[in-house]
């Protein structure tokens, strides 16, 4: 009995130092900023950020989760979330109550975080790293 405790205990401890989940650091990117100037992900360290993919702006996924996120956008600007928007294909602005960036060479972004459908949704940690990656449209409240 006392060696199936001992055993028990180590095993316990043992798994109190794994770790549940491993870190995924986001691919850098880039959009044009205020003026011209190219920003990145990494001037935004600190910050959360919700990247929306798709392959235009017109895309039905992508509206519907415009619309469930335009249900919280006074949360997350609060926390100071940043919105992207990177599409494969060039053309009009997205339509849309929340300011969103947009990323340069939305496919290769596309492509890095393995999104192969017509939509994904990542959110971008304050500390870099990928917390959430889906190719479907989720509620707001789980962003």
């Amino acid at each position: 009995m006392t060696r199936a405790l001992t055993f028990l205990a180590v095993t316990l401890l043992g798994l109190a130092f794994v770790r549940a989940e491993v870190p995924r650091p986001a691919p850098d990117f880039v959009w044009e900023g205020v003026g011209g100037k190219a920003e990145s992900l990494r001037s935004l360290r600190g910050q959360p950020v919700v990247l929306v993919i798709a392959d235009h702006g017109r895309s039905r996924a992508l509206r519907k989760q415009i619309v469930r996120l335009e249900e919280l956008y006074r949360f997350y600007s609060a926390r100071r979330v940043v919105f992207v928007a990177a599409l494969r294909s060039e053309g009009r602005p997205l339509k849309s109550d929340i300011p969103f960036v947009l990323a340069q060479n939305g496919a290769a972004l596309a492509d890095t975080l393995k999104i192969r459908r017509g939509f994904g949704l990542a959110v971008i940690g304050p500390d870099g790293n990928v917390d959430l990656l889906t190719d479907e449209v989720v509620p707001a409240g789980r962003v």
